[in-house]
């Protein structure tokens, strides 16, 4: 429903410039952000114990317009961003044919609390959109979040893995066992929040678990 709402009230603009564009994402924009998609962009096969996800794949680096734009859609309300980020990864055609290899696409759950306080789950819509498009099951209230936490981007590597630890539930066991699970956020720091989905899905019977993001912070 929100998504329906969002296309009647904004019209389509470029997400970076704000010019109208039907495709959400003008040409001139597109050139300007292949400076930050991270260079010889592959899938990162993981062969850390400590990590509970089999791999890995970034598309840019979080750094200045990349950066200014998951703020503004994350932090300064707006929410029709997520149609831009959307059509950036579904132009991507590396990234679709690692999308493509999973049965279901889980966008990391947030706090109810923080849900209510922005008014929509940012991985959530972007989430909603490559599923519908690439026809991949979505797993929106497969894995919820219990608790609200503090926000991780203030904390070390060590609080944060200790902040998030065992705040991820599972609601519907069956639908994952056995299955390649996906999971999608916005911005992949020091790993834990996708490590702690991960983890909990594994334990679940999830045959395999990937992560998605649309950046990687490597000042972390």
């Amino acid at each position: 429903m929100i998504e329906k709402i969002l296309e009647y009230i904004y019209p389509p603009t470029c997400g970076v410039c704000g010019k109208i564009c039907k495709e959400y994402i003008c040409n001139k924009c597109s050139i300007r952000l292949r400076k930050y998609e991270i260079k010889n962009n592959h899938v990162i096969i993981i062969r850390n114990k400590e990590k509970h996800f089999d791999e890995l794949l970034c598309i840019f680096k979080y750094e200045d317009i990349v950066r200014d734009m998951i703020i503004k859609y994350k932090f300064q309300n707006k929410p029709y961003l997520y149609k831009t980020f959307s059509k950036i990864i579904l132009k991507n055609e590396k990234t679709c044919g690692f999308l493509e290899k999973y049965d279901i696409i889980i966008p990391v759950p947030i706090s109810r609390k923080r849900k209510h306080e922005r008014g929509y789950n940012q991985t959530q819509l972007i989430a909603k959109e490559i599923a519908e498009i690439l026809n991949i099951k979505l797993g929106n209230n497969i894995l919820i979040k219990e608790r609200d936490t503090k926000a991780q981007s203030g904390l070390s590597k060590k609080d944060r893995a200790t902040n998030i630890k065992d705040v991820f539930k599972i609601t519907d066991y069956k639908t994952i066992k056995n299955m390649k699970i996906l999971i999608f956020d916005d911005i992949y720091t020091t790993g834990s929040t996708a490590n702690e989905c991960a983890r909990v899905l594994k334990e679940a019977g999830a045959q395999k678990v990937g992560v998605l993001t649309i950046a990687k912070d490597y000042k972390k």
